[in-house]
């Protein structure tokens, strides 16, 4: 592996320059929000309180393989009773929940009954109370109470109640338990005599307490997490589950709302069950509850371009639309969605609402149609049927279009030229990028036409090593947020995509949030979300940063991943003009050891362990893009071949050539930005013989990077070097209603870096400013499990004035919040 490094030197100040004297261009108030999708456990096992899994015995194999109406369920035979436990369907409870458990006692004594183990074990504490519901009818026999038992795992009793007797008649009954002792993996127990057979269904476990106390309510920590955003909006309920995996699984908001019994759930395209327990009035109630706007999202009469994908593991049948015969059908959904909304309680929906316990209106805004879909005609032609009828029916509804899944290509562009020919009043972009990206697109949306639709970015996060939720990472986002809140004119909303995962059962990373059954782990990129959301405007000041000029200091760097190798003869140089040379004679160059097992020998370098990688590194007076590099190499042992590359700025950024890369059979170029791993351009086949000298050659003349392996040209690319640059990035807000201006600056480098702030135009300012920090000198940091606290802002006061003086730290989000007495003015009069 061989690449070259640019690591950037720096030594003077960031000029950062508000002009206050200007009005400012008003921009969108409601700029952070957040997205719910129902993955990763994030809704039955995580925010909906339920502690019961399978409630209503509607588990199958379609769900995921292996399920059954009995998952999670097992009998339970105690004190000599013994008995059976099936599934039935031949008198349920409702057409919605078909089966139910049958539960048969043969022994003339003893207890026989059924065990839940819920969402990996159900936690409960001391002294809490739990409320438990059951629907229970006596098939035959002469019918006894049922006693319902929380228990450890070894049996301990950790609190009981009786119930009454099941009856001839489906029969709801219910009682509260009061748990003795704490257990975070707790089962339910319920158990009864006999002879006889019981049906049971719905059998459900809610804490007592959940966020606001709520009927069939959220989990109050995670909740609380989720409210401590402080978010503008709350999409829901996707994501890809909207649309579905084919068109039978495409999400109906009429299945999610009314007595939770009779709700419709089904098969989640993330490979579970979706109870819809978490349904459309209890989004609508938790928007209200957390001061958030809502924004739900229907399906554009399309399911998913990748349909039967979460089935087969393979692409499938493709996006299909719904017949034409059923689209009017589907038009009236949607509307009947809106009037549920906002219709009074004398409607036929709004009347649904009003019996759910909430007569008086939402106060809906906003609905997305469509997610991600291929532009296709078979979507163009059914998003325009449902975008013309919400628009002529209710008209003060804005509706948000969708421009594919990511922020370039195909759908992206046809999904824009679609807004253009709609004249949509909103557009849906989606972008899940490297960190390395998102400081390379700070001007993205500076050249957008404001003349035409405005901006939802729906989904976005920054994709770091492994996909881990990284200090880098997060601070990348804030970079980006400071691009988002200058065009807040044009970009009215933008939510972090997804927003939580249970510890166990990842569908997805990053998440914003992660938990289990009893911890709340929010991320660093948590925190970037939540100083944006806190500290927001509704005016965005004029706000310009100069950055200093950057030297490079390029290295070249020697390696290989799980392989053996020996170099020798390595120039590089510019033209005619050698810049450095190195034949590993005894005096030669001092190489920095990172990893591995280097050593000089008979006049070569060596590496001699099959570390992943192993690493040596040169630095060389390379401050430019045009170059050419040579050396020979050859492999001496181990699975892979030579990989040899071009890098960047540091020392997890850079372009490699992989030869003999992907198990020695291919040839590719790739580039790693922040961890994340790339291929430019295509690979070719090819292999590395073991034993055999190889010339490698990389030439690169500013505008084209050309790849010689023995002199025969094998890959083609273009500029790999970037233009050495400060990673900084700054915006300043005025929040109107506090008499506040908020200066916001990013440090995306691994120093502090001085910064010259000058608040052109100012009078009264105050001496000193309440300053945030979010700060950390790893950039590889986490917030996890084991240091939930390892980053988090940190807030203190620092001297300010018309122009003061700030040090950045390293890979750091500064809040600087100038807030004036009431009555002052913090600019002259124009």
């Amino acid at each position: 592996m061989l690449w070259i490094s640019d690591l950037g030197a720096f030594g003077q100040a960031v000029s950062v320059k508000v002009d206050a004297v200007s009005q400012g261009k008003p921009i969108s108030p409601d700029l952070v929000g957040i997205f719910f999708e129902d993955l990763s456990n994030a809704a039955d096992g995580g925010l909906y309180a339920e502690l019961v899994q399978n409630r209503d015995f509607e588990y199958t194999s379609a769900d995921r393989a292996g399920w059954n109406p009995l998952t999670s369920w097992e009998l339970v035979e105690r004190e000599g009773g013994s008995g059976m436990l099936a599934i039935a369907s031949s008198d349920p409870l409702n057409s919605a929940t078909p089966h139910y458990a049958e539960l048969t006692v043969e022994s003339q004594s003893g207890l026989v009954g059924l065990q839940n183990e819920g969402f990996d074990g159900i936690p409960v504490q001391t002294g809490e109370r739990y409320d438990i519901s059951m629907f229970t009818r006596r098939i035959d026999g002469a019918g006894f109470p049922i006693t319902v038992r929380l228990e450890s795992a070894t049996g301990k009793l950790l609190g009981e109640v009786r119930l009454p007797a099941p009856k001839e008649s489906w029969t709801k009954s219910g009682a509260t338990i009061t748990a003795n002792s704490p257990d975070d993996r707790a089962h339910l127990v319920i158990l009864t005599s006999g002879p006889g057979r019981t049906a049971l269904d719905f059998i459900s476990l809610f804490p007592e307490k959940t966020f606001r106390n709520r009927a069939n309510g959220l989990r109050a920590d995670l909740a609380q997490v989720i409210a401590d955003l402080k978010p503008k909006f709350m999409r829901f309920p996707g994501g890809c589950l909207v649309h579905g995996d084919g068109l039978g699984n495409i999400y109906h908001w009429k299945d999610s709302i009314g007595p939770v019994e009779q709700r419709k759930g089904q098969r989640n395209i993330w490979k579970y069950h979706q109870s819809v327990g978490l349904g459309y009035f209890e989004y609508f109630q938790f928007c209200e509850d957390i001061g958030a706007k809502p924004l739900p999202v229907v399906a554009a009469g399309v399911c998913c371009q990748n349909s039967n994908a979460s089935v087969t593991g393979k692409y499938g049948r493709g996006q299909q639309g719904l017949p034409m015969d059923q689209m009017p059908g589907y038009i009236q959904d949607v509307l009947d969605l809106i009037e549920y909304a906002n219709g009074p309680a004398t409607s036929t929906w709004g009347a649904k609402r009003a019996a759910a316990g909430h007569p008086a209106p939402f106060g809906l805004q906003y609905l997305a149609v469509g997610n991600e879909d291929q532009i296709t005609p078979v979507f163009r032609e059914r998003f325009q049927m449902i975008y013309e009828a919400v628009k002529a029916k209710h008209p003060e509804i804005t509706v948000i279009g969708t421009a594919g899944p990511m922020p370039t290509g195909a759908d992206y562009d046809n999904g824009w030229k679609f807004a253009d020919e709609l004249r949509l009043p909103m557009v849906d972009e989606h972008c899940y990028k490297s960190p390395h990206w998102f400081w390379k697109n700070l001007r993205r949306y500076d050249a957008y036409d404001r003349s035409k639709s405005q901006v939802y970015l729906g989904e976005w996060a920054s994709f770091d090593d492994q996909r881990r939720p990284t200090l880098r990472s997060a601070i990348s986002e804030a970079a980006y947020l400071t691009a988002l809140e200058r065009n807040a004119d044009l970009v009215r909303f933008a939510s972090y995509a997804p927003l939580l995962a249970k510890r166990e059962h990842p569908s997805w990373n990053p998440n914003l949030i992660y938990f289990s059954n009893t911890e709340v782990c929010p991320t660093i990129n948590y925190q970037v979300q939540k100083l944006f959301s806190w500290n927001g405007g509704d005016v965005s000041l004029p706000t310009s940063v100069s950055l200093p000029v950057v030297s490079s200091q390029r290295s070249i760097i020697l390696g290989t991943w799980g392989s053996q190798c020996e170099v020798d003869d390595i120039r590089l140089a510019r033209g005619a003009e050698t810049l450095a040379s190195e034949t590993f004679d005894v005096n030669g160059a001092e190489w920095k050891i990172d990893s591995g097992t280097w050593d000089r020998a008979d006049g070569r370098f060596r590496q001699s362990s099959l570390a992943r990688p192993a690493l040596a590194c040169l630095q060389v007076p390379l401050d430019g893009d045009v170059y050419t590099l040579a050396l020979k190499a050859r492999k001496t042992g181990g699975g892979e071949g030579i990989m040899v590359g071009v890098g960047t700025f540091a020392s997890d950024d850079y372009y490699w050539w992989n030869l003999g890369g992907w198990g020695n059979t291919q040839h590719g170029v790739q580039r790693t930005s922040g961890g994340v791993r790339s291929l430019v351009g295509s690979a070719v086949p090819g292999r590395i013989e073991q034993d055999r000298w190889y010339d490698i050659k990389i030439e690169a003349d500013g505008q084209h990077t050309r790849f010689y392996l023995d002199g025969n040209l094998v890959h083609e690319v273009g500029n790999l070097l970037d233009s050495p640059e400060v990673r900084f990035a700054a915006s300043c807000v005025r929040d109107s209603a506090g008499n506040t201006v908020i200066l916001k600056l990013v440090n995306g480098c691994d120093s502090p870096m001085p910064v010259n702030v000058e608040i052109s135009g100012a009078r009264n300012l105050p001496t000193t400013a309440e300053t945030i920090v979010l700060a950390g000198p790893n950039p590889k940091e986490v917030n996890s499990f084991e240091n939930p606290g390892a980053v988090l802002p940190r807030a203190s006061h620092i001297p300010v004035g018309p122009v003061f003086n700030y040090e950045a730290p390293a890979n750091s989000l500064s809040i600087v919040r100038i807030t004036q007495s009431p009555g002052a003015n913090l600019t002259k009069q124009q």
